[in-house]
């Protein structure tokens, strides 16, 4: 499943980033990286997440390459 899939106030555990290294660094730039917690906040438009008490919006494309388990 995919951070994309999620609904508003759902929590995840980040699993997998499928993609290359500049991807990767991107993500991990925002916090983003195999084994953290992210929530939900908003899954319209934009995928906005809430990551270590920071807030994060990413493409759909991009959150589409993070798998993550619903928590």
């Amino acid at each position: 499943m995919s951070i994309a899939e999620l609904k508003a106030g759902e929590w995840a555990k980040v699993l997998a980033i499928e993609g290359g290294y500049g991807l990767r660094q991107k993500l991990l730039l925002r916090g983003i990286f195999e084994g953290s917690l992210v929530r939900v906040i908003s899954n319209r438009g934009p995928v906005t997440i809430e990551i270590d008490r920071n807030i994060v919006s990413l493409g759909r494309g991009m959150a589409r390459r993070i798998r993550v388990r619903r928590i």
